[in-house]
């Protein structure tokens, strides 16, 4: 059988002089000019409570590898959440969609995935948003697997093509180019630096995927997306089951993706380090600024200034014509002057007057304020702990360390060392196989863990589970009016208060998730990965709430900025040890760079 190569040399001889490229394009069998939901069979299988509607028309050619589709809008349960806007991504481009919770990000990249937009068939998409599933196959023939099947579905498109416009199809080209990058001589070895890179050591990527946890198996569906490379990459959170190590690496390979990327993130970091350009999803319109996350929000900035500077000039304008027009009252030889006044008015209304600055209205919130407990508040004494009780198996060894209501305190070291064991002790969800870990007796923890969403009920509408998780008693009690002012507090407000929570979106879950810990004066913060699923706003108005805290805190997140806000000290969870950074987690950033070495990052030019 003929290689790519081959193909593709027979192809450009076929191809010369035979079809000028307008006639080529002329023959190809043009996408649907628009697509929607309704039109496809009704919801779509992956939004239990929703329907999705969308509408768009393709604008950019069906054989080009860039995508414009114009006239774009997105409704959920007849709500509009993106009204008449573009979508434009093109080739070469690294984007990071932000926006609120609930703006419509995800729902965003799933309308593309599932092409209820008219996306051409010859553009491949991978769309991360589940975990690989749980099966008989190791981790990293799990990997494997999908991009072989991703190989026969190229095979079957050219097929396809050559049956149906023939040789002469421009399409063909960018297949073959395809097809030999996938290499299938090489797949082991490189499916392996990939899995190494977001943490799997070689033992571990035998480990059979049904035997790995769902944080694991979205680092294998991450490593399938990374191997696959499509021409559209769409990303939704990609760290928020990785650890500050793996960040780091996934951040150095995603600046050198030379395709098309559109990732979800929180992490300004992050966003800083891969993305050439911002999409900001606000006041249901896309809106595109170019350069990374820090040049987005200096240019909204500036954006903004002048935007208040022309609003204040025209409603000037219009206060001094409307109080000149006023003045001229019914005198005969001024009326002319009035409606020459009037007409101006006029004009400029029907123009389009300016508009003041609106930002959407994120949340603002404080925990409650508790009693500083006098010290030893949580001593860990002579501790060691394994799972399964074996000495020879112990993830920590002679832990010796106290958390105090002024401790301020951030969690560090790679995955498995540990540290969510460590918050587990703290809260005696765990006992420590060797030595004690003591509570103050009026020690009371707020906690927040990826399972603490799992608490809410789906069915009951948000003011309905606030009234029946908190009912009123003689010493407690809360009207309507004041539970909606409390859960607006966190950003849940209007129609919000009185939708299911089941259609939430994941980021206001977790808003109501601070709801409830604040209720309760806790004397101390277990916070582990807190900003999964937060948009950045809502992680900045976290970390001021943190530092207006007057109680003690210890958290996990792979969130450097957060963590450069709120913590007064690092300790790194390794080795079966907690020792002390002395620098600032820049500095344990910059650390692991030089481990991993930017030369060994695959991908890296």
């Amino acid at each position: 059988m003929p290689s790519a190569a081959t193909k593709k040399k027979e192809l450009e001889k076929k191809k010369s002089g035979k079809l000028s490229k307008s006639q080529s394009t002329a023959s190809m069998p043009h996408a649907d000019s628009t697509a929607s939901l309704a039109s496809k069979g009704g919801p779509v299988e992956d939004d239990a409570f929703s329907s999705r509607t969308v509408t768009g028309v393709l604008s950019s050619r069906p054989t080009a590898r860039d995508i414009k589709i114009d006239g774009f809008s997105m409704g959920l349960n007849g709500c509009e959440l993106i009204q008449d806007c573009s979508i434009e991504l093109t080739i070469g481009r690294r984007y990071g969609l932000i926006g609120q919770n609930g703006s419509g990000k995800s729902n965003f990249l799933k309308c593309i995935a599932k092409r209820e937009v008219p996306i051409p068939d010859h553009l491949d998409i991978y769309h991360l948003d589940q975990e690989a599933e749980p099966s008989e196959r190791t981790a990293l023939q799990a990997v494997i697997d999908h991009i072989q099947a991703e190989l026969e579905r190229l095979h079957a498109l050219e097929e396809e093509i050559m049956s149906t416009t023939g040789p002469e199809d421009e399409r063909l080209e960018a297949i073959y180019d395809r097809i030999d990058e996938l290499d299938p001589a090489t797949f082991e070895s490189r499916a392996a630096e990939l899995l190494h890179g977001l943490g799997f050591s070689p033992a571990f990527q035998q480990r059979l995927t049904k035997d790995l946890s769902g944080g694991w198996r979205m680092r294998v569906a991450l490593a399938r997306a990374l191997f696959a490379a499509p021409t559209l990459l769409l990303l939704d959170e990609p760290t928020n089951h990785l650890d500050l190590e793996a960040c780091v690496w996934l951040e150095e390979y995603l600046k050198n993706y030379n395709k098309c990327l559109v990732v979800i993130s929180h992490s300004q970091d992050f966003l800083n380090g891969v993305c050439t350009h911002i999409i900001w999803l606000t006041h249901n319109k896309l809106t595109y600024y170019t350069g990374n996350y820090d040049t987005f929000v200096k240019t909204v900035a500036e954006n903004e200034v002048v935007q208040m500077k022309k609003y204040q000039k025209e409603q000037e304008d219009i206060k001094h014509i409307k109080e000149f027009i006023a003045s001229c009252g019914t005198y005969a030889n001024l009326v002319k002057q009035a409606k020459s006044k009037q007409k101006i008015l006029d004009k400029m209304e029907e123009a389009g007057l300016t508009k003041p600055v609106q930002r959407e209205r994120t949340f603002q919130f404080s925990f409650p304020e508790c009693s500083k407990l006098p010290p030893p508040v949580l001593p860990f004494i002579n501790v060691s702990f394994a799972y399964s009780g074996k000495p020879e198996e112990y993830l920590y060894k002679d832990l010796e360390f106290g958390i105090d209501c002024d401790s301020r305190v951030a969690l560090v070291g790679p995955n498995g060392a540990g540290k969510s064991t460590l918050l587990k002790l703290m809260t005696g969800d765990l006992t420590p196989s060797v030595g004690t870990v003591t509570r103050h007796p009026h020690l009371s923890i707020g906690r927040y863990h990826q399972h603490s969403v799992d608490q809410l009920d789906e069915e009951k509408t948000v003011l309905e589970f606030f009234k029946s998780m908190y009912p009123n008693t003689p010493t407690f009690k809360r009207e309507e009016d004041e539970w909606r002012g409390y859960v607006g507090r966190f950003g849940i407000s209007g129609r919000l208060q009185t939708t299911k929570i089941g259609m939430l979106s994941e980021g206001q879950k977790s808003r109501l998730v601070f709801a409830m810990m604040c209720m309760k004066n806790n004397n101390l913060l277990l916070l582990d990965e807190p900003t999964n699923h937060l948009d950045i706003e809502a992680i900045d108005s976290l970390a001021d709430a943190i530092k207006r805290y007057d109680g003690g805190m210890v958290l996990v997140s792979h969130d450097f900025r957060l963590i450069d806000q709120v913590a007064k000290e690092i300790w790194v969870c390794e080795d079966k040890k907690v020792t002390m950074w002395k620098g600032d987690i820049r500095d344990y950033k910059a650390l692991l760079a030089k481990k991993m070495g930017l030369s060994g990052v695959p991908g890296k030019k």
